[in-house]
């Protein structure tokens, strides 16, 4: 590891550790180095609140003239609810600066570079810039499509089953895995299940961590059957909308409304359409959504291509049985040609279980109608 690669390490580390509170904002980290020193470190902490560069000029002070900033995206250009950080880089007299990536949204695309080269100040770019656009995978998404970044999540058997043929399905994973749902709930803005959930298992759909933040609840029920005392519109937990379509019981949807709870009705008048349900999340600025729905849910946002990552936690566990649900169903492929393969993937060890991570290629299965 080189010297610019060990500070840009810690500076993805200190961005890092701010997962689920930046949104919709990106993570970003900086340090600040002179004479093999390190004299700032700052991260974003809060959309709104300074950027990672500030707080790390304003620890460094006046160390900071003549030494080398370390930032993970591309310093700001513009004015928005702070000020530019390029602009404030090139007033604190920092001597070079070194970026792991530059940042994607159009209003920066390649400004705060140019403002740090016209005041000649010296710039690096592609540091660790794999692990950067990892680390920012969903603020990536949001900027260029204005549409969340979707993740599957499921905890399964090694047989792919969800339950038994009973629908007995406490508990599949351990609870260490369980832990580390609530953290990845933590980390989205928004969480997604269908009716038939709720009405098996009436869940909260809540982060049980401390300090956590609650996502949004979001329901996908055709024709309203959702019980007026479910937890997700009784306990104000949290914030929760549903998703129905123009066939829906007009008068639960008003006896809905009358708890202010937000009944949004898609075009479709038998199912939802999951496509309506992402742009419209979108519009309402919720840049992630973990999906934790059943098979036929899971299935309807893969088939139309909505499903950026995968996330499943595997219990070594047997459970068989044809009628035993599972986490994927749907009307699935034809052709094993057609399979949706899974790219970037990884495997870890959470207790007794394996947690694996793949991101879907849908180059040679399903567009984003639900064709083949």
């Amino acid at each position: 590891m080189t010297n610019d690669e060990f500070y840009m390490d810690l500076a993805l580390n200190n961005a890092q550790a701010m997962k689920g509170q930046t949104d919709p904002n990106p993570l970003v980290g900086s340090v600040i180095v002179i004479d093999n020193r390190i004299v700032g470190v700052g991260a974003h902490l809060k959309a709104g609140e300074p950027h990672a560069e500030i707080h790390a000029l304003r620890m460094a002070g006046e160390k900071a003239r003549g030494a080398t900033i370390y930032v993970t995206l591309e310093p700001c250009s513009h004015h928005g609810r702070t000020g530019p950080c390029a602009i404030a880089i090139v007033e604190a007299g920092i001597k070079k600066v070194v970026i792991a990536t530059l940042d994607p949204n159009p209003i920066v695309a390649g400004n705060g570079v140019k403002i740090l080269k016209d005041a000649g100040i010296e710039v690096v770019t592609g540091v660790m810039e794999n692990e950067s656009k990892k680390m920012n995978e969903v603020f990536n998404k949001f900027i260029m499509t204005k549409q969340p970044f979707v993740t599957l999540k499921s905890g399964i058997t090694l047989d792919g089953k969800v339950a038994s043929r009973t629908f007995s399905s406490k508990w599949i994973t351990s609870e260490e895995s369980r832990r580390d749902v609530h953290q990845l709930r933590n980390e989205n803005m928004a969480i997604l299940v269908g009716i038939n959930t709720v009405l098996k298992d009436d869940p909260a759909l809540t982060t049980r961590i401390p300090n956590g933040r609650n996502p949004i609840r979001i329901i996908m029920d055709s024709s309203l059957r959702i019980p007026l005392e479910a937890q997700v519109l009784t306990d104000n937990e949290a914030e929760t909308l549903i998703f129905t379509t123009s066939n829906c019981d007009k008068e639960k949807k008003k006896s809905l409304e009358a708890m202010n709870i937000t009944v949004i009705e898609t075009t479709g008048s038998k199912h939802t359409d999951p496509m309506e349900v992402v742009a419209q999340l979108g519009e309402r600025g919720i840049s992630s959504l973990i999906i934790e729905g059943g098979g036929n849910i899971s299935a309807s946002f893969l088939e139309h291509a909505l499903i950026d990552k995968v996330v499943l936690y595997v219990a070594p566990k047997l459970i068989g049985g044809k009628d035993a649900p599972t986490f994927l169903e749907g009307t699935g492929i034809d052709q094993m040609k057609d399979a949706i393969e899974l790219d970037y993937t990884d495997i870890s060890r959470i207790g007794p279980d394996f947690k694996f991570i793949g991101y879907p290629s849908y180059s040679n299965s399903y567009d984003n109608e639900g064709n083949l």
